[in-house]
């Protein structure tokens, strides 16, 4: 979720990549408004139901395994079929599978507050769409396994259980997509691809409920039938994107392919794990290395750090967070905490935050480290009084509580996920800026910056947040 400082603030993302030879762009609006769009409440909520979907194993009929989240916060308009026709997905960086409802879909939500066109995927109506049978390859491609329930001949099933109880289920079909593609600085022509997806049949819980819904989910995962994937085995796109959160005055960049400008340092992520994790080394409060025990970072879930932009909150261990609230307390021992929605450390204060409290400085390999000032993590609620945006005790399936670092920290920092070489890395950044891409087939490098969106929701669903237009490119 997106944590902004004013309510109804503009959110922006570009994505970017590269479609032989050339560019893809297209826009993505934000579902929430800005920092103060909901109460603390609420966003700890989002954050929990969205981690236990993350969390969860995802149940294929065919004995695949991953874990993609139902709840991500930015969606982007597709083109699918011929005649095409446009669908509504969430972007996901959490997830790896593409998935939009399907025509006679079981609980498939109809309706939607964010002020835009549901739509089904028909496949009987569309000319280039073609069913997904067991025995084909991409099939197996699709779960990297084989299984013995799925026969000659019967479409290539999936279902997708949430940790909230929800679930999406359905079979795999392959057809068009359509992609605005980058011609030039800030012009686009259309782009064709083709890629296989899920056809939603079925659906429970919140993803069949929701009044804030969309049309499916496009997940920009590792896994091999993430549609990053799926394009870079054609020699589409190269396994690399960016996303850049400005927490000022909303908007930023996410991309895909290869950015040139600026340059940041990267470490390595740890392999075998089914999120972006990264060794946290120390934590640093006012240049302090805070006081924590080694078996804190030595469990199987803590000794790494997940890097989750579609998380809003910062999520520690008990112990951690303990030692945390201390040190950044102690320049102001005469101020007494309370509890506001059960969840939050609070506390009055007319200072300046940024004068008063101490930074905190995450360490990581290869000399990484992940900087939050105290305008990140602290919220002013209300007249004087301000809230801690650090949570405590969320846990992993193992139980050990997580190091899960969301917006909180990550905004205002250009992050960049190597999934070629498995590193990620970021540096400090101005998110309203622009950045440089290089097109490698061309050589080209291109200054890439943002264009706002032209819709119907822009004007329906001004109550729920204002919306501005992320573009996505492709570079090879």
């Amino acid at each position: 979720m997106d944590l902004r400082r004013n309510g109804y603030l503009v959110l922006l993302f570009v994505l970017l990549g590269h479609a032989r030879g050339g560019n893809v762009v297209f826009n993505v609006e934000h579902k929430f408004g800005g920092r103060g769009g909901l109460g603390l409440k609420d966003l700890k909520a989002h954050d929990v139901r969205r981690h236990g979907r993350m969390l969860s194993a995802t149940d294929f009929q065919l004995g695949g395994s991953g874990s993609p989240t139902g709840a991500a916060l930015y969606f982007t308009k597709i083109s699918i079929g011929t005649p095409s026709k446009d669908y509504h997905v969430q972007v996901d960086t959490g997830s790896d599978l593409l998935w939009v409802n399907c025509a006679g879909c079981n609980k498939c939500p109809t309706r939607s507050k964010l002020g835009i066109e549901m739509t089904q995927y028909n496949l009987q109506a569309s000319t280039s769409g073609k069913s997904i049978t067991c025995e084909q390859d991409v099939c197996t491609a699709m779960f990297e396994t084989t299984s013995s329930d799925c026969k000659v001949g019967k479409p290539c099933e999936y279902i997708v259980t949430y940790g909230d109880g929800s679930s999406s289920g359905g079979y795999f079909v392959k057809d068009n997509i359509y992609l605005d593609q980058v011609s030039g600085d800030y012009k686009t022509s259309p782009l064709q691809g083709n890629i296989a997806f899920g056809c939603s049949s079925k659906q429970s819980g919140e993803l069949g409920t929701s009044t804030n819904a969309v049309d499916g989910i496009i997940g920009f995962g590792a896994a091999n039938n993430s549609v990053i994937s799926q394009l870079a085995a054609d020699g589409t796109v190269k396994r690399m994107f960016a996303h850049c959160l400005n927490g000022d005055n909303g908007g930023g960049i996410f991309a895909i392919g290869q950015v040139v400008e600026p340059k940041v340092n990267s470490t390595p992520l740890l392999p075998n794990r089914e999120h972006y994790t990264i060794s946290l080394k120390d934590i640093e409060v006012g240049g302090e290395v805070l006081n924590i025990p080694s078996s804190i970072f030595e469990s199987k879930s803590s000794k790494g750090a997940i890097i989750d932009s579609g998380t809003t909150l910062v999520y520690l261990p008990s112990k951690v967070y303990n030692a945390l609230l201390i040190k950044l307390m102690a320049k102001q021992p005469e101020l007494k905490t309370h509890h506001h929605d059960g969840d939050f450390d609070c506390f009055m204060y007319n200072g300046n935050v940024d004068d008063d409290f101490p930074v905190v400085s995450f360490y990581f390999l290869e000399n990484l480290s992940l900087t939050a000032y105290p305008h990140d993590y602290l919220f002013k609620i209300r007249e004087n009084e301000w809230c801690i945006g650090w949570q405590k005790g969320m846990q992993g399936k193992d139980g050990d509580e997580l190091f899960l670092l969301g917006d909180l920290v990550l905004s205002n920092k250009l992050v960049l996920y190597d999934l070629e070489k498995k590193t990620i890395g970021w540096t400090q950044y101005d998110c309203s800026s622009n950045i440089k891409v290089k097109d490698d087939s061309s050589g080209n490098v291109y200054t890439v910056g943002a264009h706002k969106i032209s819709s119907a929701s822009t004007t329906t669903s001004t109550f729920f947040f204002s919306l501005i237009s992320f573009i996505v490119y492709f570079f090879n």
